[in-house]
């Protein structure tokens, strides 16, 4: 294997190591919005809450509550952290974004912006903007995998394979199961499933705070790869939407599809012009939305 296509490859596993948190994030955004109509750009800050979810458990928890010797391990966090992000969530849509509902989408965009920047300024005030290092990686994913043309680090595979199987099984319950044509079937009718008896606005709570769940998954992931920072959110938002617009609004198989794809180019893109990788995805956004104003994914109307 000559030197360039080794440099390919090993800028195409980096790459899709962003990728599956781009999708990750999409993912909860396109289940969101497809199934409740909401743009929410509180989805980067609750990436972010579900990073410093994490590095308190793991940090801060056992001094605060004077058990110094109190240490939650990643994998407690592993679950502990989707849970808590997801009952926010909750709390946010069953407390404010429910009186938004028969009003113009914007409100509810402006509504959850406006609940973002009020989290960031919150861990802005009490913890490093610059970045907090996440203790420490498991000590059995710790270490390096030889993949042949790199040698790569066992922790970020493990991210990259988890995500991915998060992804396809979200996709699989929502778009294959009974659960999933009885989510639509409330986005759809309401009137009509509210008749055979399920109650529809619990669902949609439900259906928020897993979306939100979702992107407090993806910050307990990234926590030990990445620094944990208020700003952290912010950064990958924009990123995020531009995404779910390529694979199409409320697409779920397209925000995956996309996230997946474009994260892959993006490190590819390095090998051949490192300064158009962090614009790559946006012209990208640009020339589909001038082929298929929709996305790829989405429905043409």
């Amino acid at each position: 294997m000559d030197v360039m296509m080794r440099l390919i490859l090993a800028q195409g596993m980096l790459g899709l190591n962003n990728g599956v948190f781009y999708a990750m994030l999409s993912l909860g955004l396109a289940v969101i919005f497809g199934m409740l109509n909401v743009v929410n750009f509180a989805h980067g800050a609750l990436y972010m809450l579900g990073a410093f979810v994490a590095l308190i458990l793991s940090s801060y928890l056992g001094p605060w509550i004077g058990l110094d010797a109190l240490h939650i391990g990643f994998w407690p966090a592993l679950i502990i952290t989707p849970i808590v992000v997801g009952c926010f969530g909750m709390l946010i849509e069953r407390t404010m974004l429910r009186w938004l509902y028969k009003f113009d989408p914007i409100y509810g965009l402006l509504l959850t912006f406006g609940i973002a920047l009020v989290l960031q300024g919150v861990f802005s005030n009490y913890f490093n903007s610059a970045g907090t290092p996440y203790p420490a990686q498991p000590e059995s994913l710790r270490g390096v995998v030889h993949l042949g043309f790199m040698v790569f680090p066992k922790y970020r595979l493990f991210a990259i394979l988890f995500s991915i199987v998060v992804c396809f099984l979200t996709w699989y319950v929502i778009e294959r199961t009974r659960l999933g044509a009885t989510l639509r079937a409330g986005v759809e009718n309401p009137e009509l499933v509210q008749a055979f008896g399920i109650n529809v606005p619990r669902m949609i709570t439900l259906t928020f705070g897993f979306g939100t769940g979702l992107a407090g998954l993806a910050g307990v992931l990234a926590a030990p790869i990445y620094s944990v920072s208020p700003l952290m959110g912010a950064d990958i938002i924009i990123i995020v939407f531009a995404v779910v617009v390529i694979g199409g609004m409320g697409s779920i198989l397209g925000a995956i599809t996309a996230g997946l794809a474009l994260g892959l180019i993006e490190g590819i893109t390095k090998v051949f012009y490192a300064p158009a990788a962090n614009t790559v995805i946006f012209f990208l956004m640009v020339v589909v939305l001038l082929i298929r104003p929709a996305g790829l994914f989405g429905r043409q109307n």
